[in-house]
């Protein structure tokens, strides 16, 4: 290693490389510290980006993430040995691994708390992403046939808007972000998961599988079970359900990023069918009640806005309005990942007139929109999407730059 970096330094200087020598000079100083160098492959997108690697290959524990300019951020998944950074628009792509004591290392930034029944995904120790795990009942005089656990509120953004909401009067059911099957058959019987007031069914939670904090990255594995209350004897589960969230830090002060993973089977002898319907599963988002149809707006990569976008289908969507203080925007970019069913993916987005024309906003990938889907019985299935919180504005570029980077992650190779 040391004498492939001596040959590069002896070679003419051009001034453009004067800053990666003397970058290299700086890895020379350290002739007692194996050092791997490693590049990101193709293109990279202009947008912040998880970038893993696999570090079978790599013969120390502890080491520092470098690149020309300076240390980098990483975090290592220990389960599938996989070292997490965020890749920069503005980075070189070429890193280098090099030895160094653990104790020198960054402290965690990215934690999770416990605390009344949630766990909270902490950014720079502020709360961002809330998930409930014990049972929330409804408000004082609504009928608590709308208990329920399992679901994400509140989101919050970098500088503190909440964009969720639950419980609104007009759908009691409502619940932040979360993903009930809707029209369900099961052995010819109809099993609602998602309307709770009809008391067939519901979405709850059982167990975290797996917590998660870092430097990069923080999350959870919530085991969910969907329970079928029609059936004569005694509740049912009808589908098992891992859900994985991971919060990104983008090291920005106006955006992060999660990712919103559902895994699911059915354990039923004869399977289940969602029926084609204009709700159900995937994801689903209930926005703040600050938003009406006068301050809020929809974008999709299909060019589609609030009037058209319902039913569209779409890789992205932008959904933005009003921030709490009345002198700016914010908003969630959604995106779809490639292998989710009929992706590009369709949509349900409540009309400028929903709600006795107040116009609140309502935003749902919802992959059984137009087809039917039919769950077989211990068969694995499983829906991916990301979604980057802003504050400010988010282009339709950034956008296609997201999606881009999401559906196509980058790869890297160690080459030294």
């Amino acid at each position: 290693m040391h004498e492939y970096l001596i040959n590069l330094l002896f070679k003419p200087i051009k001034l453009k490389y004067l800053i990666l020598y003397g970058f290299l000079l700086s890895l020379l100083a350290c002739n007692n510290k194996e050092v791997y160098r490693f590049e990101i492959q193709g293109k990279p997108y202009l947008a912040e980006t998880p970038v893993a690697l696999d570090m079978s290959n790599v013969t120390f524990k502890d080491f520092v993430l470098l690149n020309e300019n300076g240390e980098v951020p990483y975090q290592v998944d220990h389960e599938h040995n996989m070292l997490w950074f965020i890749y920069q628009p503005n980075q070189s792509t070429t890193f280098y691994i090099e030895e160094k004591p653990k104790e020198e290392q960054e402290e965690t930034k990215l934690k999770y708390k416990n605390e009344n029944g949630d766990l909270k995904l902490l950014l720079n120790n502020k709360p961002v992403l809330q998930y409930r795990y014990e049972m929330h009942y409804p408000p004082e005089g609504v009928d608590s046939i709308f208990k329920k656990s399992g679901y994400i509120h509140p989101i919050i953004t970098p500088k503190g808007d909440t964009l969720t909401r639950i419980n609104p009067p007009d759908h009691n059911h409502h619940y932040g972000i979360w993903g009930p099957w809707t029209h369900t058959q099961i052995d010819s019987v109809r099993v609602d998961f998602w309307n709770l007031g009809d008391g067939q069914g519901t979405v709850l939670f059982k167990a975290f599988e797996s917590t998660e904090e870092g430097i990069v990255y923080n999350g959870f594995n919530a085991i969910q079970e969907h329970i079928d209350l029609k059936t004569k004897e005694a509740p049912q589960v009808a589908l098992n359900e891992n859900l994985k969230v991971r919060l990104w830090d983008l090291d920005r002060t106006d955006r992060y990023m999660f990712d919103y993973i559902s895994e699911f089977s059915t354990p039923l002898e004869k399977g289940i069918l969602f029926e084609a319907y204009r709700y159900g599963g995937g994801l689903g988002m209930r926005f703040n009640e600050r938003w009406h149809k006068d301050n809020c707006k929809v974008l999709t990569s299909e060019g589609k806005t609030r009037l058209d976008a319902d039913g569209s289908n779409a890789r992205w969507v932008i959904v933005s309005g009003e921030n709490s203080k009345g002198d700016s925007t914010n908003g969630i970019l959604f995106m779809s990942y490639p292998d989710n069913r009929m992706h590009p993916e369709p949509m349900r987005v409540w009309p400028q007139d929903a709600n006795n024309g107040r116009g609140d906003m309502f935003f749902e990938f919802c992959p059984i929109r137009h087809n039917q889907w039919k769950i077989e019985p211990d068969k694995n299935y499983s829906l991916k999407y990301r979604m980057v919180v802003f504050d400010g504005e988010l282009t339709a570029k950034e956008a296609e730059a997201y999606w881009q980077a999401f559906a196509n992650p980058l790869q890297v190779q160690i080459v030294l």
